[in-house]
């Protein structure tokens, strides 16, 4: 490698990860259409609360693929796959406004998840590759796209369900498409794959280096899933039955992510300098706590609340992505992938979980539990393995 090629691989190439960040807003904009829809499919359809939270489960199905694509993309090349990404998700969420029955929503939701698990695999590893020494840095970006997106979407959705009405939102796929054709043109020729410090390990080996650390965050994952899904999945349904409209409960969602949009960005950013454990420790501390006091509190109390819960909840996924990504540099998408799909699958049984907990009890309780379970198993993060930023960073 010349010096010239080696300057490269260590600048951070600002323009580049932007537009992958910029693809994964787009992308996750349509995908976060579901949550403030799902008052709508309950009174539309009769559903429960379970049926409700199975919803986003047929969503998250595909990304049990997710350790197989970055296995996959380990070997060859998977980036059109990652371009495609925005205009699948956005077609199939599109259509969730004329679709006719719940099985229907569940095919498109499901086609959803397809696009989402390529992009969630392999996008966040060519983020790394072009991202230098900063990795936690281009995580931080990577995260901020779906937070912004995780914003944008819930004002998006409902502002368009109340102008065109349910019948319209097919127009939406619009700005998917058009993502899809601008991350090809920008980015076809940015690398998904190992850089030539070594070959990709085969399955059983690199799964064996990854247990000391897959085990500690599968059990981390558990517990922070119960704070996240209450929060992203049922936040708009709780409010909607406090009394709150369509549109001040999707809004509610959007003051969540908004500040999340800050913590993503901080969150990564300060675990280069301070520690990734140090960062994580203060999310699963902070969050369950001011969740405790948001369902303690009503009126406009819960709006700052939302907004610190965002700050403190949304800090932790950026901080375990470059984790990951930077403990096992010759098999980063595939770690990337199991770390992802782990945390998709894992997600969506807490979901269904709290889903029955709401329907027994009230969400009231459920965020109660959640909130406990969380704070109770936040001691996890001191299991993960202690390796030194510095001792890694030489080998990406």
């Amino acid at each position: 490698m010349t010096t010239d090629q080696t300057a490269e691989t260590e600048r951070f190439q600002t323009g580049r990860v932007l537009s992958l960040s910029a693809g994964h807003a787009v992308h996750d904009t349509y995908t976060a259409f579901l949550a403030p829809l799902l008052p709508l499919f309950i009174a539309n359809f009769g559903l429960s609360k379970t049926e409700a939270g199975l919803l986003s489960v047929f969503a998250q199905v595909p990304s049990l693929l997710q350790p197989f694509i970055g296995h996959a993309a380990d070997r060859i090349s998977l980036g059109t796959f990652v371009f495609l990404a925005p205009a699948l998700s956005a077609a199939a969420m599109s259509l969730l406004g004329i679709a006719p029955s719940y099985g229907l929503m569940a095919l498109l939701l499901f086609i959803s998840g397809v696009g989402s698990a390529f992009l969630h695999a392999v996008g966040p590893v060519m983020a790394g590759r072009v991202s230098g020494r900063s990795l936690g840095r281009a995580m931080s970006y990577w995260m901020v796209g779906g937070e912004l997106a995780r914003t944008l979407g819930p004002i998006v959705i409902v502002s368009a369900v109340g102008w065109l009405t349910l019948r319209g939102t097919p127009w939406l796929m619009a700005g998917g498409l058009l993502t899809s054709a601008v991350l090809f043109i920008r980015l076809r020729d940015v690398s998904d794959r190992p850089g030539a410090g070594g070959e990709p390990l085969s399955w059983r080996p690199a799964l064996q280096s990854m247990r000391p650390l897959l085990v500690p965050l599968m059990g981390l994952v558990v517990v922070r899933s119960f704070i996240s899904a209450m929060l992203t999945t049922f936040l708009p349904t709780f409010l909607s039955e406090q009394g709150a409209s369509l549109w001040a409960a999707g809004a509610a969602l959007s003051v969540l992510e908004g500040a999340g949009i800050v913590g993503a960005l901080l969150g990564g950013s300060l675990s280069d300098r301070v520690g990734r454990k140090t960062v994580l420790m203060f999310s699963m501390v902070a969050t369950p706590l001011l969740t405790l006091v948001f369902v303690a509190v009503t009126g406009w109390w819960q709006w700052p609340l939302l907004a610190l819960l965002g700050f403190t909840s949304l800090t932790v996924t950026p901080v375990i992505m470059a984790l990951v990504q930077e403990s096992y540099p010759e098999k980063r998408a595939m770690a990337n992938g199991i770390y992802m799909s782990m945390s998709f699958v894992l997600r969506s049984g807490v979901v269904v979980i709290l889903g029955a907990i709401g329907d027994l009890l009230g969400l009231r309780w459920a965020f109660v539990a959640s909130a406990i379970i969380a704070l109770l198993g936040s001691p996890v993060v001191l299991l993960l393995p202690g390796a030194g930023r510095r001792k890694r960073i030489s080998a990406i």
